[in-house]
């Protein structure tokens, strides 16, 4: 059996549907629907990425299950919004650039194993998220 590559009416309801639930994830709350909205449109908008029919599914029914309840995924979602808007502001923080010299081998380590934990829960659990 072949699988034909993905139609764009196929990336567009991919693109819809995950926004759809990032934005009903984060209940619509200034700073996280934008910074979700940029992380969708930076994976949408990469050269050789691949569209991947299950894990959107697999990732909606998270979004889903994060915008039912404060539960487990609820808070995964909120603190990988979190972290992405510290790495996007906090660049310009005044308080940050006195301790800059510091502090960047120890934000480089842990934001390498904070990646590499994002990266074990999108393949054990089969998700797409960034």
């Amino acid at each position: 059996m072949t699988t034909a590559a993905p139609s764009k009416l196929d990336i567009t309801h991919a693109y819809r549907h995950l926004y759809r639930g990032l934005l009903r994830a984060v209940q619509y709350s200034a700073p996280a629907r934008y910074v979700a909205r940029d992380q969708l449109r930076a994976a949408f908008r990469e050269r050789n990425a691949a569209l991947d029919h299950e894990g959107v599914k697999r990732t909606v029914w998270f979004l889903e299950a994060a915008a039912k309840e404060r539960g487990l995924e609820h808070k995964i979602l909120k603190n990988l919004i979190r972290v992405r808007l510290d790495r996007a502001w906090g660049t310009r923080a005044w308080k940050r650039a006195l301790n800059e010299t510091k502090m960047k081998q120890l934000r480089d380590d842990a934001m390498q194993h904070y990646n590499m934990t994002v990266a074990m829960l999108n393949k054990s659990m089969g998700l797409c998220l960034r």
